[in-house]
């Protein structure tokens, strides 16, 4: 069986899954606050917490992990970074490239595992993630292949949440917000994905490593673990969120503002 490209079946994996979600997510995905960037505001925000953690560094390698359409790949490229956008879904590689070249960057976007980039040992100085963490089947595997890629002294920057638990106080605004749109006082906002899509996503989360909530002090753990130093979490996106916040509702904006979301830098060794 499958609906809207999502696949079932004794022989289709969780990473399949995975990976069927996000292509069939591909053609509606800029179309979503909080995805795509909608205003100058918003970059500016961005550039400035990529910049508070890796710096601005022409010409040094970039490597943004699950590039989807591009989005974090063209903040890096705007702060002098020679990209390359790694991928599995080829849907959201063909909007990556057609983005690009309507841009005129000259970013590199090919399909690829984050689990075994295939790329070379000791060959990024950054590798970025954004929203990447939560969707992991092996998070110790990941990260140990993150390490092998970055050059001694470089830096891994992952920009993620938990988008498991909500606090009461989040609940209780979604339940506010759903009253006075059935009421028909609040109207409501579009969606870009299905009832079905959203139940994939559900399904998803469900069984992933992170199926309780992908918190900064486990991923900062992990990537210790994993040989990772100078490990710290950030949790100060509040610009983020202002300058999206005016693409969203009022409500949404609220509960979202209200989210555990963070970003985490960490460092290779030197040696």
């Amino acid at each position: 069986m499958q609906s809207e490209g999502i696949a079932e079946g004794a022989n289709f994996t969780l990473r399949d899954e995975i990976k069927a979600y996000w292509s069939a997510r591909a053609a509606t995905f800029d179309q979503s606050p909080g995805h795509e960037i909608f205003s100058e505001e918003e970059r500016a925000a961005w550039h400035a917490l990529i910049e508070r953690h890796v710096g601005r560094r022409n010409g040094a390698k970039a490597l943004d992990l699950a590039s989807g359409t591009g989005v974090i790949s063209h903040l890096m490229d705007d702060l002098g970074y020679r990209v390359t956008g790694i991928d599995w879904s080829e849907a959201m590689l063909e909007r990556a490239r057609a983005k690009a070249t309507s841009r005129g960057r000259a970013i590199r976007f090919h399909l690829g595992d984050a689990e075994n980039t295939l790329e070379s040992g000791d060959s990024y100085d950054v590798i970025v993630t954004r929203h990447l963490v939560w969707t992991l089947v092996d998070p110790k595997a990941c990260f140990a292949e993150w390490l092998r890629v970055l050059k001694p002294g470089g830096k891994l920057l992952i920009i993620d949440g938990d988008f498991v638990n909500t606090g009461l106080a989040e609940r209780l605004v979604k339940r506010l917000a759903a009253i006075l749109e059935r009421a028909g006082i609040l109207k409501a906002q579009a969606t870009h994905a299905s009832a079905v899509m959203a139940g994939a996503h559900e399904n998803i989360l469900s069984r992933v490593h992170f199926s309780g909530g992908a918190r900064a002090d486990a991923v900062r753990r992990m990537l210790e673990e994993a040989g990772f130093s100078a490990v710290a979490a950030d949790t100060n996106l509040r610009q983020i969120h202002k300058a999206q916040a005016k693409h969203f509702g009022f409500f949404k904006a609220t509960a979202r503002g209200m989210q555990h979301r963070y970003a985490i830098v960490a460092q290779k060794p030197a040696s």
